[in-house]
């Protein structure tokens, strides 16, 4: 490395910290707030996007552990426990998605889900382009990966705030797990492009 990018770099691993211990306060209240929204809406979705920032959690935690360190190995691993994250992330969205469909469940109205999944969602977003970035330039798959575990955040956010917004103006309460397939169907390719080494 030139000495420029050893200028730069404790400046980036330090803006990467800033971006992983954002996202996680931002999650640890989200568990708090998705649990009380869920609860008086009766809503599967919001319940379900709870267990998603504990998956969110998970990847920052990893991030921060592997940030704290160098060597190949510890980026193999912290790779491996994300592409776990997002597993996690398939199964229960394809789970949940479909028992929803079957079983026609239809929540309450939650203007406490809609702020806070509309909110949520650009806190995602942000987070992961600032991920992207820094990770890019810091040459770290393991930030530039748990930035698109943000970005799925970001994502679901936007689809359960969809199907929210969907059932409380025309009563359309299938929206959200459709979206939801979708979103599988991501997480599943990062599952493969992680575990498959491209």
């Amino acid at each position: 490395m030139t000495s420029v990018d050893e200028t730069v770099r404790p400046v980036l691993l330090r803006r990467g910290f800033a971006l992983e211990y954002a996202t996680l306060g931002w999650n640890v209240v989200g568990i708090v707030v998705l649990a009380i929204a869920a609860i008086s809406a009766k809503s599967v979705a919001l319940a379900g996007f709870g267990l998603d920032s504990l998956i969110e959690i998970g990847a920052s935690t990893v991030v921060i552990w592997e940030l704290s360190g160098s060597g190949e190995d510890r980026q193999r691993r912290a790779l491996r426990l994300i592409g776990v994250g997002f597993g996690l992330l398939a199964v229960y969205l394809l789970a949940q998605s479909t028992w929803v469909l079957v079983t026609g469940f239809r929540p309450h109205h939650s203007p406490l889900g809609i702020g806070w999944t509309a909110v949520t969602a650009a806190v995602m977003f942000a987070l992961a382009f600032g991920k992207a970035r820094t990770g890019a330039a810091l040459d770290n798959p393991v930030l530039q990966t748990e930035g698109r575990v943000t970005l799925i955040d970001g994502l679901l956010a936007a689809a359960v705030l969809l199907g929210l917004l969907l059932n409380l103006a025309v009563g359309w309460w299938w929206a959200d797990p459709a979206a939801g397939y979708v979103l599988v169907y991501y997480a599943a390719r990062e599952v493969k492009d992680i575990f498959g080494g491209h």
